[in-house]
């Protein structure tokens, strides 16, 4: 779970993780990207609190893709899910996702945002960003993947140690895509839920993002 100025919700997301229905023992990996409205002092008091629940603090703020490293590099499980510390992922969705690996059908799960789970309905400009990145991606990879920029991936540890990912910031979701493409991994989609929020709500990707996203698939596609 990478983490960033999230104090309105960090508590509950992690207890809403703690509480998902899955039959399996769950490890918390939170890595908070040097955070400056006392979230990291929250997260130090749940720490003491659960033995589940592990935390590292970045000593800089490097952004999400940093943050996820750092946590890949960390976790100790046999499966890897990315989980935003916002409340725009439902942790209840946990099963749905897990389903295709552990019946070995799948190596990589991402959630699908557009196609059969609720949504809350937000910004159309995001929206097409979205499709404009997906298409790309799925040009450079050849795959059909509906919604790239989706924040729940779900891995294998064995397929996540070979992607060798590099990307600091918000092109983190690319480069796992592209990554996982090219290494041959089987790849599905589930819907999942997603209650989006607003940047007065405390949203913090913006264009500039997408326009690195756009160049990184380019990159990553052509280059790595």
């Amino acid at each position: 779970m990478p983490v960033f100025n999230e104090i309105a919700t960090i508590g509950e997301i992690v207890e809403r993780v703690r509480r998902a229905p899955v039959d399996a023992e769950l490890e918390l990996v939170i890595v908070d990207d040097a955070s400056t409205d006392g979230t990291q002092e929250v997260l130090q008091t749940l720490a003491r609190r659960h033995r589940d629940v592990r935390i590292f603090l970045q000593e800089l703020n490097q952004g999400k893709g940093a943050a996820v490293r750092r946590g890949i590099g960390q976790a100790t499980g046999e499966i890897v899910i990315i989980q935003d510390a916002d409340l725009e992922y439902d942790p209840r969705d946990y099963p749905a996702l897990l389903k295709p690996i552990l019946e070995g059908s799948a190596d990589v799960v991402f959630g699908n945002r557009f196609h059969g789970g609720e949504h809350r309905v937000l910004y159309f400009r995001h929206y097409l960003a979205n499709r404009l990145l997906t298409t790309v991606c799925n040009l450079v990879t050849d795959l059909n993947l509906s919604d790239m920029e989706v924040g729940y991936k779900v891995f294998r540890m064995s397929t996540l140690k070979q992607l060798r990912l590099r990307a600091n910031r918000f092109d983190i979701e690319p480069e796992l895509v592209i990554k996982s493409a090219k290494l041959g991994a089987r790849i599905y989609e589930v819907p999942i839920s997603y209650h989006g929020r607003t940047y007065a709500e405390g949203k913090k990707i913006g264009w500039r993002d997408g326009v690195v996203a756009l160049w990184r698939i380019l990159v990553f596609g052509v280059f790595r």
